[in-house]
């Protein structure tokens, strides 16, 4: 059985009933580099009109600044899938992506034996 979800259409096992290739017409790689940490937001500007459900769940998603991982976890899809959307939508200028934040480096002894204790306690 076939059920409507918010997020998208789920069949009884809460797989989707699209499969990721037919999401991403085929294309297995996306035009603009992106890393599963970078960030996407809406621009506000229009997109090219009419929009494929996937491409809208995935504008709809970007209202907020989120990352590639976060939205792939959200649509349910591969990351490379969920890249391959983003991408068209940078492309039509409804998102705008920013490439991650360089690591501050490792963090310190202390910090990692304060959460090393936080754990225990839990």
């Amino acid at each position: 059985m076939t059920i409507p979800v918010g997020e998208g259409w789920l069949d009884g096992d809460s797989a989707r009933v699209v499969r990721p290739y037919a999401v991403t017409g085929g294309r297995t790689s996306p035009r603009a580099e992106l890393d599963l940490m970078s960030m996407v937001v809406a621009t506000g500007a229009g997109s090219r009109g009419y929009l494929e459900p996937d491409h809208a769940q995935a504008l709809t998603l970007c209202r907020r600044p989120a990352s590639v991982a976060e939205i792939a976890a959200r649509l349910r899809l591969p990351a490379v899938a969920a890249k391959v959307l983003l991408s068209d939508l940078a492309d039509w200028g409804a998102v705008r992506t920013a490439p991650p934040l360089p690591a501050a480096g490792p963090p310190s002894h202390q910090l990692l034996e304060r959460l090393l204790d936080a754990l225990q306690r839990l």
